[in-house]
């Protein structure tokens, strides 16, 4: 299992590109991980709150490996609401008996903000003993209970867009709302299926969390910007700016926030390592950074960064949280 080192792991996950998935650069050593997680290590628990649900059909669509393999062999996933065939009071009281069963040692991923407004009835998971359980309650009692926990999504890590003004509901954060609990953040608007399995491969294979930046990101996946390796790039140095969108060129001017959003996604692509958003055309909305979506708008307007964009590439603050 440990024949690969640290080291030697986040090299390959930091250097995985379109074409070459997590799981073909660490095939062995993810199904290892797995495979011990499934005969009695560390289970897995997810539940969502105040989301779209688009993380987990981001999962589900993972191709390399395909979602049958993660189902049956790469994840040891004990609850998941789209996923098991049971529903109800069935599956609501078997979630916190399994959560009793392995207390301290299964990993909790929450999928969605949490809302806290009206003691938290603006979203409920179930019912048990005749009343309702809210996200609230689930979050408080299933993440004491949990040996970590991993935020899936923007949502979950940093409010997202249901935290968004004017937030009627309360919606906070994973890390807001259990600050004493050591919280992994897996941003992006949805999940990258690469970031979550070779987070858990990597916590199951190592026995600790990997190294993270200042918002509880991986920097294996949250290390550099998506101008980094931005197909536009060239484009920004000979300043040639799009217009209008559809025009060829660097999209800054049309709001693209890629030089201050830090994740892979220029480098490891999506939907099978075929795209990502300025790569379709589309600017980058640095869904990944905390105060998306309000502090990233209007979206296709020249994002004001105060500081001229050729000297942000090499700012201060950037090789700061780089090297973090």
């Amino acid at each position: 299992m440990k024949s690969i080192s640290r080291r030697d792991f986040v090299r390959l996950c930091m250097g995985s590109a379109a074409g070459l998935s997590i799981f073909s650069a660490l095939g062995p050593v993810i199904t290892e991980a797995f495979g011990q997680a499934a005969e009695g290590k560390p289970p897995v628990i997810w539940i969502q709150g105040a989301s779209c649900t688009g993380c987990s059909v981001s999962l589900l669509n993972s191709v390399d490996p395909g979602i049958g393999k993660v189902v049956l062999d790469v994840i040891s996933m004990k609850y998941h609401p789209n996923l098991m065939a049971a529903s109800g009071k069935l599956a609501v009281d078997a979630l916190y008996e399994m959560a009793e069963q392995y207390k301290g040692k299964f990993f909790l991923v929450i999928e969605g903000g949490i809302p806290t407004k009206a003691d938290g009835y603006y979203c409920t998971i179930g019912e048990r003993n005749g009343k309702h359980v809210t996200m609230m309650e689930a979050a408080r009692i299933l993440g004491e209970r949990a040996a970590a926990v991993i935020a899936a999504g923007s949502c979950a890590s940093f409010g997202g867009i249901p935290a968004a003004a004017p937030n009627v509901t309360g919606v906070v954060s994973v890390k807001q709302y259990l600050p004493n609990k050591p919280v992994i953040n897996i941003p992006t608007c949805p999940i990258h299926p690469d970031h979550f399995i070779g987070t858990l491969t990597y916590v199951l294979t190592y026995g600790e969390i990997p190294k993270l930046d200042r918002y509880n990101r991986p920097i294996m996946f949250h290390g550099g910007t998506v101008h980094d390796y931005c197909v536009r790039r060239p484009d920004f140095f000979a300043e040639r700016f799009a217009q209008k969108p559809g025009d060829p060129g660097c999209l800054y001017l049309l709001g693209c926030k890629g030089p201050l959003a830090f994740s892979d996604c220029s480098k490891r692509g999506w939907n099978n390592g075929i795209s990502y958003c300025p790569k379709a055309g589309s600017p980058c909305m640095a869904c990944a950074d905390p105060g998306f979506p309000d502090s990233m708008s209007p979206f296709y307007e020249r994002f004001q960064l105060g500081l001229d964009p050729f000297e942000l590439v090499s700012s201060e603050e950037r090789q700061r949280r780089m090297s973090l």
